[in-house]
């Protein structure tokens, strides 16, 4: 069986309990239910604060801890799957589920139910959250502060529709490799985001992400269509212009399709979701 070490929790013997009978380990450990307490936090390649960073936890995102390494957690992330390493300061043990979603791309937490209190975050677009009590315009969330009721979403409900709109949301952001949140982000984690606040299931890295959809001809292309290169992807917002997190600007940036095959090459694939 080929093991995607990514996506599997097993390493140097080690795994996940999940992983009983499926993969091979010399030794099983439990899994404990973390969550992120922080707005964001890294999931590095390396149990060291030097680590490659792979991908991100945002606030509420729950994170199976099988082992601990240092000062670093080594587990699995429960809505992309991902593994890796993190800090151990930025995770808590997992309480009452989330209410709500942050649909505002990013925003703040109050100490108090007041705008002119000390503030925490910010906190970005799709991070989870227990609304426990709304005074006026504000919200009490478990772990945070107050935030701004019409910053936040019920989970399950009020989804956006177009994927596309969304990753617009992020125009400018910088480029951030391994990056989800509104402050930084890379190509996939654009994409990521942005079928995430639509209600869709959405794997992490863009080799994962092509094998999802159905393809399309470069004629048929439209609006929330992807087209990916090797290690990018970009997603379009009409038949000629791509929206995309690249290195090339250094940020989320708009530019047509057909300068980007000039600097890039021909795309690899052209999905559908």
């Amino acid at each position: 069986m080929i093991v995607d070490p990514r996506l599997t929790p097993v390493r140097d013997g080690i795994a996940s309990r999940t992983l009983e009978g499926i993969t091979p380990a010399e030794v099983y450990l439990e899994p404990r239910a973390m969550v992120c307490v922080t707005p964001a936090t890294a999931i590095r390649a390396t149990p060291d604060a030097s680590g490659e960073q792979v991908d991100q936890l945002l606030f509420g995102e729950t994170f199976s801890s099988v082992e601990q390494d240092g000062l670093f957690l080594w587990g699995q992330a429960g809505r992309d799957g991902y593994v890796g390493f993190v800090a151990m300061e930025d995770l808590a043990a997992e309480g009452a589920p989330p209410t709500h979603r942050i649909s505002a791309l990013r925003t703040y937490a109050f100490e108090a139910p007041s705008i002119k209190t000390r503030a925490r975050g910010p906190y970005s677009l799709g991070s989870l959250v227990r609304v426990t009590e709304t005074e006026g315009r504000l919200s009490h969330v478990d772990r945070a502060g107050w935030i701004a009721t019409g910053h936040l979403a019920p989970i399950g409900l009020a989804f956006e529709s177009d994927a596309a709109a969304v990753a617009e949301r992020f125009l400018g952001a910088p480029y951030l490799w391994g990056g989800r949140e509104s402050l930084g982000l890379d190509c996939s984690g654009l994409v990521q985001q942005s079928r995430f606040a639509c209600g869709q299931a959405c794997p992490r890295d863009t080799d994962m992400q092509a094998a999802t959809g159905h393809d399309v001809s470069a004629e048929d292309l439209r609006r929330g269509d992807l087209v990916f290169w090797r290690g990018h992807v970009a997603m379009m917002l009409d038949a000629s212009r791509i929206i995309h997190a690249n290195a090339w600007h250094m940020a989320v940036a708009i530019e047509p399709l057909a300068e980007a095959i000039a600097r890039i090459g021909e795309p690899a694939a052209l999905r559908r979701v």
